[in-house]
């Protein structure tokens, strides 16, 4: 029988704190409810106490959500505590987290007080907290780099106050996964009450180990985890919910969650797009290229079996399906499904003579996409026909953003206009209205580049569509034209496999020989 381990999810928290990736109430709100949907045990709210919008958050999260428990932070402090337990008074499951530094760091630095302080400290606060919900949660911040045995009685003390979970963070992401769990394990040993409550583990990523500290958290006896979607966090950020929920599911230490798998890449595209933070390429389960294959070696043993590189399924996290990338380093496996895919059936000796071809367009382009093997079987690129006319934006502090487009589609020439929560957002708008399609934007990158003459914006963007994804690129000195040129460059390849806005462009006739 599998033990439970409870997810503490704090995107909307510890995960907000990154610099240019706040969220308004509504938007925590929707995140909060895919939350839910997802299956985490507790979500964390906010800090109340921070400000009237994290209050407004707090309360609307709290209304919103059934099943989750859900959670506001405070500092050690009476009227952090009190204004936590205002938040939370429509919430069904309410939790106070509250607790102070354990670390000497903290201690004489932070607090200029003593070890013996700082616990009569801890345990006021949940003494106090507990007169307003009956569910506790203490953490011992700077835990990673506090002597054991102290951490030891701040933890007993604080239990016995009516702490019912105990979070011992690594809050500088300093552990070692072995002292991690060490000290874990030192907890479980010596800490005479600490049945009474759960303990929760809540790591950094500063040095990378996040993740391996909180599994070695969970072996040696914790059984709450917190952590945040595509782990966004202050600094390096914090563990990554998706990897903890896969390692649990993947290998069989006999533990299990509650999330509800399929739903992880929905849900962290949704948090990417509206945190405006992309996901790095390589990112463990979630990035663009985590179930991506271009090594013609990988490609030909996914192909026969997929279990010989890929130890989950990509449908498994919510993937649709992996990526074969056709690349210069690709074999006559890879090129031979993609021409299939496509309707070209061929020879063994045709498919030989093909690849020879293939490999001339490979090595000048960094991936061969569907156009490029169109042209190659056909000798003529289709290419779709949708070209930027004209792009008219207003906006400012005292006005909603508005754009005008122009298109040509073929031989027509088509105009509408839109609003949008900014000038790039109401051109794309106008351009969804043209094409009566609402295309699902993945990823969207600014890239300045500075000249002492001009300044240029390098916009990429992804594209899905009938769950495939389709990169543009754009360049120009103004943004608004870059993203839109971009947003264009890949729906002209969504189209290029369709009958829709198509144009044929037939290789240039040869000069008669004299």
């Amino acid at each position: 029988m599998s033990e439970k381990v409870h997810v503490f999810d704090t995107t909307l928290r510890d995960g907000e704190q990154v610099p240019g990736c706040q969220l308004n109430t509504q938007e925590k709100i929707e995140i909060a409810k895919q939350l839910e949907a997802l299956g985490v045990d507790i979500i964390e709210a906010g800090f109340p106490i921070s400000s009237p919008g994290d209050f407004e958050s707090v309360v609307a999260i709290s209304k919103a959500v059934t099943n989750p428990v859900v959670c506001g932070l405070t500092r050690s402090v009476e009227k952090d505590i009190k204004c936590a337990a205002e938040a939370l008074q429509y919430a069904k499951r309410p939790r106070i987290h509250t607790g102070i530094g354990a670390s000497d760091y903290h201690i004489k630095h932070k607090f200029n007080a003593t070890r013996e302080q700082v616990i009569e400290r801890g345990v006021a606060a949940v003494k106090y907290a507990k007169k307003f919900v009956e569910d506790v949660e203490f953490f011992a911040e700077d835990a990673g780099r506090s002597d054991n045995e102290f951490l030891a009685r701040m933890i007993e003390a604080v239990i016995a106050a009516g702490a019912t979970v105990v979070n011992i963070p690594d809050t500088t992401g300093y552990c070692l996964p072995e002292q991690y769990g060490a000290k874990i394990r030192y907890l479980k040993e010596n800490v005479s009450n600490i049945h009474k409550a759960i303990i929760s583990v809540h790591c950094h990523n500063d040095l990378g180990m996040a993740t391996a500290n909180t599994i070695a958290g969970v072996i040696n006896g914790a059984r709450q985890v917190e952590v945040t979607m595509n782990g966004i966090g202050e600094r390096a950020g914090n563990t990554s919910l998706e990897e903890v929920a896969m390692i649990l599911n993947t290998h069989k230490l006999g533990y299990e969650t509650s999330i509800v798998t399929p739903k992880i890449y929905p849900l962290s595209m949704l948090v990417s797009k509206m945190m405006r933070m992309p996901i790095q390429p390589n990112k463990a389960i979630v990035g663009r290229n985590a179930f991506a294959h271009s090594s013609g070696i990988h490609q030909d043993g996914v192909l026969k079996n997929r279990d010989n590189y890929e130890i989950i399924a990509p449908e498994t996290v919510g993937v649709p399906q992996n990526s074969i990338i056709l690349t210069a380093r690709s074999g006559k496996h890879a090129l031979k499904y993609h021409l299939e895919r496509l309707g070209y059936n061929l020879t063994k000796e045709e498919l030989v003579a093909t690849y020879e071809k293939f490999l001339l367009i490979a090595d000048g382009k960094k991936d061969v996409d569907d156009d490029d093997l169109i042209q190659l079987m056909t000798g003529t690129k289709q290419t779709g026909n949708i070209e930027l006319v004209q792009l008219q934006v207003t906006c400012g502090t005292s006005s909603t953003p508005t754009a005008t487009v122009a298109l040509k589609l073929g031989e027509e020439i088509v105009k509408a206009s839109e609003m949008g929560n900014g000038p790039v957002n109401a051109a794309m708008r106008a351009v969804d209205k043209i094409l009566s399609e609402q295309l699902d934007l993945e990823e969207y990158l600014v890239q300045s580049n500075i000249n002492r003459s001009f300044d240029t914006a390098k916009v990429h963007v992804r594209l899905c569509h009938k769950n495939k994804s389709y990169v543009g690129f754009g360049v120009d000195t103004d943004i608004v034209t870059a993203s839109i040129q971009a947003y264009l460059n890949a729906i002209n390849k969504i189209y290029s496999l369709t009958s829709k806005y198509l144009v044929e462009e037939k290789p240039a006739a040869q000069p008669a020989s004299a």
